[in-house]
């Protein structure tokens, strides 16, 4: 604690000093802030791009892996669990249906919860929520006790997204926002391939069962380190960007449409935050580039399949290798050119994730009309870098254009439409290929969605500087 009383970081004549030898070299500039809950006073590297470090980023990072890697378990080891309960294809493609809809459900409360509760104790339960369903998973006698067990992990993985997008946008300011999403995308995307091989890896040798007790060992392991993490004060990170720029908020400034909406309903919070032009072309955009990606990753192993004669498991080990390595090279350079002339150049972000997007649309179109395996593949691989690298930016915009105190239901919000983005892209494929009888004519239905998320974020542009004006100031 400093033996000074405390001052308001964001009044003229808040404390900001030089300190040699800080984070930001000597001279850099450092200020005394209240950055975390019940911790006093801080003495924060205002020239260190993420001021707090990356473990955070690094945790939450961790969160996303475990749940995509227990959600895609059942896929290694469906045949197992198939061959034990006797259910059909119909019931094995709707337990993650099932479970989808069940976490939409939950996703706006869970967004209210964020913005009220105690972030890094809300993640923590969740993790262990999923560990407890994995263990009940293994432990069904029947299938109905399995499917339920699946749904109730379906919608627990759901809710740990609101809470660690807001603690992100609280630990890293603007300039390592695009960096901080980044990270968390990388192991989200990274659990997918990662799921499904040690599903099918420890089904084979260990039987069905025991690939749900053993994700759970880790699953518990994560939840701890998740309570390492210190509870950042909300806004925090929006505070360190004013002192950055030598800007303060208006104590003075009517209260906002926005913060009014505060006090209402979960519902009416949302609809006062579709206000926001900005957030309203992103999630839009953001829902169509995950119908194409839900599409695009649940049927390319079929398309390869089916056009250039590969054996399906070769096609899915292929399919799923070179999507998992582009999502992950687009990921981390997206995320990195996002975040290199953030507030330096006009809309930056929405600009990159443009670029990125018609170069993914772009790709996927060529998928289709041009044959041969290696093009093919090539292609693939080129699309889910570009569309990758849209994710991040577009994902730090969210937190850039909403106030810090309803970052939580903001982010349930693009979570919400995103999910029911995703879950429209494989139906909307197999309808067309069964009403076409051609698989790679089915796959042109991805392409106007895709196109249409270029155009609405294009429009979306016009807005964002303004829109992340007013929320960094707190209206």
């Amino acid at each position: 604690m400093s033996e000074h009383p405390p001052q308001d970081p964001e009044a003229p004549g808040a404390a900001t000093e030089a300190t040699p030898g800080d984070a930001g070299g000597a001279g850099g500039r450092t200020a005394r802030l209240n950055a975390f809950a019940g911790r006093g006073e801080t003495l924060v590297p205002l020239d260190r791009p993420a001021p707090f470090g990356w473990w955070a980023a690094a945790v939450v990072a961790l969160v996303a892996f475990i749940d995509r890697v227990e959600v895609n378990l059942v896929a290694g080891a469906l045949p197992a669990i198939q061959d034990h309960f006797g259910f059909s294809d119909t019931w094995a493609g709707a337990i993650p249906t099932a479970a989808a809809v069940a976490g939409v459900v939950l996703l706006l409360p869970a967004g209210r919860l964020a913005d009220t509760g105690r972030r890094t104790g809300i993640i923590a339960l969740v993790v262990l929520a999923w560990a407890v369903c994995s263990v009940l998973s293994g432990l069904a006698t029947t299938f109905a006790l399995f499917f339920v067990t699946r749904i109730m992990l379906g919608a627990a993985g759901q809710l740990y997204n609101p809470p660690a997008s807001s603690l992100l946008a609280d630990y890293y300011p603007g300039q390592a926002r695009g960096k901080a999403y980044g990270l968390e995308r990388a192991g989200y995307y990274l659990g997918l391939p990662v799921g499904v091989a040690l599903g099918g890896a420890v089904a084979d040798a260990l039987g069905w069962r025991a690939v749900f007790f053993v994700i759970a060992v880790p699953g518990v392991l994560v939840a701890l380190l998740v309570l390492t993490l210190r509870e950042p004060i909300r806004g925090i990170g929006d505070r360190i960007d004013r002192l950055r720029a030598r800007t303060n908020a208006d104590p003075s400034a009517p209260e906002s449409e926005v913060e009014r909406s505060v006090r209402a309903g979960v519902v009416a919070e949302a609809r006062a935050l579709l206000r926001i032009r900005t957030l309203r072309g992103v999630i839009i955009s953001l829902a169509l580039l995950y119908l194409g990606l839900g599409g695009l990753f649940y049927w390319l192993p079929t398309l390869l399949e089916r056009t250039e004669s590969l054996a399906y498991d070769t096609a899915a080990g292929l399919a799923g290798a070179v999507g998992g390595t582009g999502i992950v090279i687009g990921i981390l350079l997206g995320s990195r050119i996002g975040d290199r002339f953030h507030g330096v150049r006009d809309g930056w972000r929405i600009r990159v994730s443009l670029v990125f997007l018609l170069l993914g649309a772009i790709s996927i179109t060529a998928v289709v009309l041009l044959p041969g395996l290696g093009l093919r593949i090539a292609l693939v691989a080129l699309a889910c870098v570009g569309f990758a690298g849209a994710i991040p930016n577009l994902t730090a915009a969210s937190a850039d254009v909403v106030p810090a105190d309803q970052r939580g239901i903001g982010f349930a919000l693009v979570q919400f439409l995103l999910t029911l983005g995703g879950a429209v892209g494989p139906l909307l494929i197999g309808a067309v290929s069964d009403a076409t009888g051609s698989i790679n004519t089915a796959f042109l239905a991805l392409v106007p969605p895709l196109f249409a998320s270029v155009l609405v974020l294009r429009f979306a542009a016009t807005s964002y500087d303004s829109d992340a004006e007013r929320a960094l100031a707190g209206r």
